[in-house]
């Protein structure tokens, strides 16, 4: 299982907008992309307007090639891309330790 991360930053006062927006497009597009397993969305306390996407695939080459070389990317950035304010910084993890 691979997590990625990606670090989204937006516009404070399009964050309503941005929330329905990013759950449309995980619900509608990326959900139905080959090794997708699920995500979470969290929003700093901290930074207004960022937030943390937590996607989690099967494989790395799922997100990497399935998803990202597939029109489903380009339907899912359709529908967040304008609100990015800069590039999303995005990284893949594997987990090493789970608690119980």
């Amino acid at each position: 299982m691979i997590l990625e991360l990606a670090d989204l930053r937006i516009d404070p006062a399009k964050s309503t907008e941005f929330e329905a927006a990013i759950e449309r497009g995980l619900t509608t597009v990326v959900c139905h992309s080959k090794g997708f397993k699920g995500y979470k969305v969290n929003r700093s306390h901290e930074t207004a307007g960022r937030y943390i996407l937590m996607a989690y695939w099967e494989t790395l080459e799922d997100h990497m090639v399935g998803f990202r070389q597939s029109q489903a990317f380009t339907d899912w950035r359709a529908i967040v891309g304008p609100f990015f304010v800069q590039p999303p910084v995005v990284e893949h993890f594997d987990l090493v330790i789970k608690s119980a």
